[in-house]
């Protein structure tokens, strides 16, 4: 059984780099077909899921157009891990923030296929 956990500070200061990353386990990072993906999901105060990027099978990263400009996902399939970095971020980013894979990512800011997820961790933006 797939399991992922998020990791990193729970606590940023405004204008500074928020950096997350996701461990994989009970199973590889990647898998034989072209369908997996990860994705970076955060959840504010009384808001609702807010989809942030994607990397897919072949590495390549698609972004939420509101966040594309500060948003950086990345993956190191030999360790497992994929990563997030959200640069200059305010309290707006306070959130938490989860971890995602699709076992069926056909494009797109999606929520269909996810198969598994992380139990997120909250990250508050605060000086």
């Amino acid at each position: 059984q797939v399991q992922l956990q998020e990791s990193g500070p729970g606590l940023v200061k405004p204008s500074q780099m928020l950096s997350l990353t996701c461990s994989v386990s009970g199973g590889s990072i990647t898998t034989s077909d072209n369908y997996y993906a990860y994705t970076w999901i955060r959840q504010s105060p009384g808001k609702g899921l807010e989809w942030m990027g994607v990397i897919r099978y072949d590495g390549y990263a698609n972004y939420s157009p509101s966040l594309e400009s500060r948003t950086s996902i990345s993956w190191d399939t030999s360790k497992n891990l994929v990563s997030l970095q959200l640069s200059s971020v305010t309290p707006e980013d306070t959130a938490v923030y989860y971890c995602a894979r699709y076992s069926d990512y056909r494009g797109g800011a999606s929520y269909y296929g996810l198969a598994y997820w992380g139990k997120g961790i909250l990250v508050t933006v605060s000086s």
